[in-house]
């Protein structure tokens, strides 16, 4: 029995030449599965937990198909992948629905650099301290995700100088959040942050981990990978998964992969030290992506992001094959090799590629590529 794994996706709606248009409270209105978030830009969509990756991929596929249906009875409107406004606007909030009080204090206290569309990992795990442990862990290999998943090169039409400016940009909140070492110590720390303010509420805590459950803190279920940028190509949302996956399956049988047991850095301030360099690690990926020099949790050394992604696939795979998911894991070389989806944009634009080709091409990309996924989803149904 695999894990079960389900999927927050928010995207763009906009016009085939890649100008980003709200639609949101249309879209809630007349479709299911959609929710709205603060800015009408993006339209957020969940899957169900499941635990067959065959299953996970018609999750994905089906609701953009029937999205992209209704869009174009609009009119010609389409699905704009990136991870930022990459043609501009960013100097306006477009509220999705302006009685909600929580998205006036989003809106006031951030601005648009909140408006960003992501993809959020839920993989369940259903005892509190095995999650606590999955958190740690993940937390610490967080940037290795964002480095696989960067695609918000360009803001306002041009090129930021980073990979992922929308983890640049966006507000983890609160400001220090640690490594926690127990459920108990998570239901404190939140309770603490509610009662400061530094929260807003359970869900407002922004960082590129956390657990998640029916009535948090005190009911988890869930570890939720939130830092990775918007993968539109589901085969590889899929393959970033299943290293997720196998992570935290080879965790389960390796309590040396806790990095507060793990780590060589000193006792005394090893969860301070691990915070400061993961989020040190953090900061060199949105910048270069699979080109950072990061340092390693476990000892310190430095180490490129795509040699260690490198590293782990090895491990992975040998956990993966046994339980039946290596070939969902497979696609990652090719990330390795090609790169990401922010690399391959600014390869387009530095050869001469104007900002707004890049993303118009990539739109014709998407699209072509939901229908080839459809037609083969449809024949293995048949078959």
């Amino acid at each position: 029995m695999l894990l079960s794994k389900g999927f927050e996706i928010e995207m763009y709606t906009g016009t085939p030449q890649g100008n980003i248009v709200g639609l949101s409270d249309r879209i809630v209105a007349d479709l299911d599965r959609f929710v709205r978030e603060p800015d009408s830009r993006n339209v957020e969509y969940t899957t169900a937990p499941l635990c067959c990756y065959e299953r996970l991929l018609c999750e994905l596929v089906n609701p953009r198909i029937q999205l992209r249906s209704y869009l174009k009875q609009l009119g010609n409107y389409t699905l704009i992948p990136g991870s930022t406004l990459s043609l501009g606007r960013s100097d306006r909030f477009y509220r999705s629905d302006p009685g909600n009080p929580y998205h006036s204090y989003i809106e006031q206290t951030y601005g648009t650099n909140v408006v960003t569309a992501s993809i959020h990992i839920n993989i369940g795990i259903g005892d509190p301290e095995l999650l606590m442990r999955a958190c740690r862990l993940i937390r610490v290999e967080a940037p290795l995700y964002l480095a696989l998943s960067a695609s918000s090169p360009f803001l306002d039409g041009r090129a930021t100088g980073y990979h992922s400016t929308r983890w640049h940009l966006f507000p983890q909140t609160p400001d220090y959040v640690p490594l926690f070492e127990s459920h108990a110590h998570f239901i404190h720390w939140t309770e603490a942050q509610l009662l400061a303010g530094t929260m807003q509420n359970v869900r407002h805590l922004w960082s590129s981990v956390r657990p998640n459950g029916v009535r948090r803190p005190y009911s988890l279920n869930r570890l939720e990978l939130r830092i990775c940028d918007l993968m539109t190509d589901p085969i590889a949302l899929l393959a970033t998964t299943a290293l997720l996956e196998a992570r935290l399956w080879q965790l389960m049988t390796n309590p040396e992969l806790d990095p507060l047991e793990g780590s060589i850095l000193p006792a005394a301030t090893r969860s301070e030290d691990l915070v400061a360099l993961t989020t040190a690690n953090e900061a060199a990926v949105s910048q270069r992506s699979l080109e950072a020099e990061l340092r390693h949790w476990r000892d310190g050394r430095r180490i490129l992001a795509q040699d260690w992604l490198a590293e782990i696939y090895q491990d992975a795979w040998k956990t993966a094959k046994p339980r039946g998911f290596s070939c969902f894991l497979s696609p990652l070389k090719k990330i390795l090799r090609e790169g990401n989806t922010a690399q391959q944009w600014l390869k387009l634009h530095h050869q001469g590629v104007s900002v707004q080709s890049a993303i118009a091409k990539a739109i014709n990309a998407m699209e072509q590529q939901e229908l080839e996924l459809e037609t083969q989803l449809c024949e293995s149904l048949v078959a």
